[in-house]
């Protein structure tokens, strides 16, 4: 099988040559490809290389800061679990797609043994664990992922000349996943970096790292998609690549064409373990800002919103009568907090921040998490199909969440039907306004037609309409005969809020 696709490949090689050669000398005016030595390519950047040839030839990156990327081993103390499978400290469900998110490269999935067995017996052992890492100073300060030094009891660096150094953690940032190591050191090979936010969607990038313990091996593909939003990863616009990045890569540099680090290598999405085209890496400007911070406090502070927002889409859009779906809808407030002070009201559409456009709901936590806390920032938010600024004091970032991505007035009477939106619905009564913290909404007993195809069901609470309170069954009713051609309803459901955007055409 190998030897048949060896062969074929060499056939398809061999017919573009013949091809090319016919068509320039066709074509007197298109000058024919350089011929160029091996030592020649090896010295060159891989996009160097490219516009004399055509194709990137990475040698040359490798040769020139492969030297910088160093292998890590991290020697942990696990605490055994009595039972095995493990399953009750699976941080989500088996079931769940995400469930195959492998964090942790050196160890599985968190609860389970390094077979997916979990374990038996209660005794701790020590484990190793292995990742990567790249020099960023010649005095011998190291980047790397902070899952991967997680927990260490010692951590060892080793370079590609075969030196090794027992290294300090400085410090590790695990709402960014950035670590940063310190070896007793001089005169090390470092590596170069860029800009992140100057690469493209379908450029050429390389990662260096130890797979499996396999020091240094390189493998190559291309940016997949940028600034891509990840579960439970609510500060860090990840760049996705389909570069083939394995258990071990982690914490590994990944170059652009220019030899530039733009990111860091951190997580790969996989059902079985192995790399399936979808590996991400955190943008290294997003890195150096913890990493700075870590060197310098040995902490890292971020700012606060303290609201709630999901992404807009086009239904909603309408609803709040803008043209175009942008921004990030708030479907909840925190009462105290800096957004509440600053009187941002669930239904607003956070637009852009201190000057900054927020593109979409994903966007929105990483640009908060960057302002400095107790600092002013000027909030642009569309209300009432008009734009309106706030000024608000932004807090401090502790365990709460910076902006989190989503995605609970009344009269008495008996329950009432409204036709068009295919709701029954009664106001609250005094005991459930008590047991579930809410002044007002109306209370859905059953769900039809319009709301039933939103997605709406017996049990939710509906607080507004196009972000305006509703209080009763009759105003209800009114702003949905006066609504258009779609609505969003702010409804509560458990303990969450989320606007629902309702077709009525």
């Amino acid at each position: 099988m190998n030897a048949k696709i060896l062969s074929r490949s060499a056939v398809a090689v061999a017919v573009a040559v013949a091809l090319s050669a016919g068509y320039v000398a066709g074509h007197k005016d298109i000058p024919a490809p350089q011929v160029i030595s091996p030592a020649q390519a090896a010295a060159m950047m891989p996009a160097e290389a490219a516009a004399k040839t055509g194709i990137p030839d990475f040698s040359g990156l490798v040769e020139t800061y492969g030297p910088a990327v160093v292998n890590i081993s991290a020697k942990h103390v696990v605490k055994q679990t009595a039972q095995r499978g493990g399953s009750s400290q699976l941080p989500i469900d088996p079931s769940d797609p995400f469930y195959q998110f492998f964090k942790h490269f050196y160890g599985g999935v968190p609860g389970m043994g390094g077979d997916g067995s979990g374990g038996s017996g209660g005794a701790d052992r020590p484990s190793e664990g292995l990742g990567s890492g790249f020099i960023v100073s010649s005095d011998g300060y190291i980047l790397t992922n902070a899952h991967v030094v997680d927990g260490a009891n010692v951590v060892t660096v080793k370079l590609t000349d075969k030196r090794e150094y027992r290294a300090k953690v400085v410090g590790a940032d695990k709402q960014s996943d950035v670590a940063v190591l310190k070896i007793d050191a001089k005169n090390l090979p470092t590596v170069k970096i860029g800009d992140p936010n100057g690469s493209k969607v379908g450029q050429w990038v390389v990662a260096i790292g130890s797979p499996y313990g396999f020091d240094n091996t390189v493998t190559s593909g291309i940016i997949s998609a940028k600034s891509r939003a990840l579960p439970n990863e609510n500060y860090t616009p990840f760049i996705q690549t389909d570069v083939p990045v394995n258990p071990g890569n982690s914490g590994g540099p990944l170059f652009n064409l220019q030899g530039e680090v733009i990111g860091i290598n951190s997580m790969i999405y996989s059902q079985t373990g192995g790399f399936q085209g979808l590996s991400f890496a955190i943008p290294i400007n997003e890195a150096i800002k913890v990493k700075d911070a870590l060197v310098k406090t040995g902490h890292v502070d971020r700012g606060r919103l303290g609201v709630t927002v999901q992404a807009m889409n086009q239904t909603l859009a309408n609803s709040f009568g803008m043209k175009t779906p942008q921004g990030a809808l708030v479907s909840s407030v925190e009462a105290g907090g800096p957004a509440a002070k600053a009187g941002l009201q669930p239904g607003d559409v956070i637009t852009a921040l201190d000057g900054v456009p927020v593109t979409d709901s994903t966007s929105l936590p990483s640009q908060v998490a960057g302002l400095t806390p107790g600092s002013s920032a000027k909030v642009q938010v569309w209300r009432d199909k008009g734009s309106k600024d706030l000024n608000v004091k932004i807090g401090a970032l502790s365990d709460t969440k910076v902006a989190s991505a989503g995605g609970a007035n009344g009269d008495g009477g008996a329950a009432a039907q409204d036709t068009r939106l295919g709701v029954a619905v009664r106001p609250l009564t005094p005991e459930e306004k008590e047991d579930s913290s809410l002044s007002r909404g109306l209370i859905v007993q059953q769900a039809s037609g319009a709301a039933a195809s939103a997605g709406i069901q017996a049990g939710d609470v509906i607080l507004a309409v196009n972000g305006q309170p509703v209080t009763s069954v009759q105003q209800l009713k009114s702003m949905v005969a006066h609504a258009g051609d779609s609505l969003a309803l702010l409804i509560q459901r458990d303990d969450a809020q989320i606007f629902v955007p309702v077709d009525l055409g």
